[in-house]
């Protein structure tokens, strides 16, 4: 059972102010609104859903469940990440979850815990977080409940300002999409590496076109 102070680590942690840097990524979501394949709050609301459903949030989601009982494990850890970096599809996200996952380390260590020593180098981002909330004793499933509702915040904030939908098409998107995250951080909780399999091509395909195009404002 989380407790008060599990929560003001992970609203701390989560919040875009903590020092990890989500805001400057999009996971292809740029190269889809570029495609005008997302171009309003419905195919945004497609667009994060079918990935929380189908794609790289249900991997990383899986994947963190993991890191947070390995958390204790060097070894374990390491396998981890390598299955979590053998798995982007496209150098920027394999640039994105290593380099956000090596300052979620860094900016942890202000709540020191030995399982900081445990982490791999680079370590991705979905196992940093679930290592690190194991280290302080916070609970799976609101790790979980955390970690996808912050993911799909900042897929949302990248629609609201570049399409751009606005605050209140992004709020609703939000406030819709609160029983498929709920839904998910409980099936994750009790995945096996074995259910993970993600068939979200098109966003695979987005982040693969992003590097390819001539203006960009985020860095996948």
């Amino acid at each position: 059972m989380s407790t008060n102070s599990d929560l003001q680590k992970l609203l701390t942690w989560l919040s875009p102010a903590f020092p990890v840097g989500t805001f400057a990524w999009s996971a292809g979501l740029e190269a889809a609104i570029v495609a005008r394949t997302v171009h309003d709050r419905a195919t945004t609301q497609q667009w994060v859903e079918g990935n929380l459903s189908h794609g790289s949030m249900r991997t990383d989601a899986i994947l963190l469940s993991h890191a947070h009982r390995a958390a204790t494990d060097p070894a374990q850890l390491q396998d981890l990440a390598d299955l979590c970096l053998a798995l982007t599809s496209a150098r920027e996200r394999h640039d994105e979850t290593t380099i956000t996952g090596t300052a979620f380390a860094t900016a942890a260590k202000a709540w020191p815990t030995p399982v900081l020593a445990n982490l791999p180098q680079p370590c991705p981002y979905p196992i940093a977080v679930g290592a690190i909330a194991a280290g302080h004793g916070i609970a799976l499933e609101a790790t979980l409940l955390g970690y996808l509702t912050a993911t799909v915040h900042s897929q949302v904030s990248v629609a609201v300002r570049l399409i751009p939908i606005g605050q209140s098409d992004g709020l609703a998107i939000l406030a819709a999409l609160e029983p498929a995250i709920a839904s998910m951080a409980t099936l994750c909780q009790h995945a096996a590496l074995d259910d993970i399999g993600a068939v979200a091509y098109a966003a695979d395909i987005a982040q693969m076109t992003h590097e390819t195009l001539t203006t960009r404002i985020f860095r996948s």
